[in-house]
């Protein structure tokens, strides 16, 4: 079985997604559903945004059109900016889903200096990719040249020591407990300096 390469696993995730057209947006249901997602009533939701409760229900109901300072008002008490309630839920979106990967059930994928174990594999159009990585790399010629790849990504030492490369800045050795976030497109490498193997979590963004 042929592995792919750690630049390649932000593809591998990508792969599962998808392009989709953003559906009409109905006001009165999108608010709607901003209150039932906060578990509020009506007569709650009007309070917190200082509106009487035939207003909200008019508006829910598509029997009339706020005013912008009424947007406002909802956008305040729902806490949320007002381009929010006009930007639809994707049409898979679920509130609440969860992936659980107990200890080593994740998907591994083998390099010859990393090896990776992909987390929450099960979860498809993920906006984050997480992953625990082995760190078998030793020095910076193993690799064939900088890995770097699309988004921002969060690096936390397990255990072990590592020694961060990126394009830009000088190396920094990191212990268990550190972390580092950075540009993903800036040329970055890990090796291990500990005698075992260091472990790391990365978790890569995907948007």
């Amino acid at each position: 079985m042929e592995h792919p390469n750690p630049e390649n696993l932000i593809r591998i995730a990508r792969r599962s997604g998808g392009e989709e057209q953003p559906e009409p947006l109905d006001l009165g249901e999108r608010v709607r559903e901003l209150r039932k997602a906060r578990d509020w009533t009506l007569e709650q939701a009007a309070r917190q945004a200082g509106l009487a409760r035939s207003t909200l229900s008019k508006i829910e109901n598509g029997q009339m059109s706020p005013t912008y300072e009424a947007l406002k008002k909802l956008a305040v008490g729902l806490e949320i900016s007002v381009p929010q309630l006009f930007t639809p839920p994707q049409r898979d979106q679920i509130n609440g889903r969860m992936a659980m990967t107990k200890a080593g059930d994740g998907t591994e994928y083998l390099t010859t200096t990393y090896e990776h174990m992909l987390l929450a594999d099960t979860l498809t159009k993920k906006k984050m990719l997480p992953y625990h990585a082995r760190i078998r790399a030793r020095t910076m010629d193993e690799f064939d040249g900088w890995v770097r790849h699309d988004g921002e990504e969060f690096l936390f030492v397990l255990t072990g020591v590592v020694r961060l490369f990126t394009e830009f800045y000088e190396p920094v050795d990191m212990r268990r407990g550190d972390s580092a976030y950075y540009d993903a497109t800036m040329g970055h490498n890990v090796i291990s300096i500990s005698e075992d193997d260091a472990t790391i979590l990365w978790v890569t963004s995907l948007t």
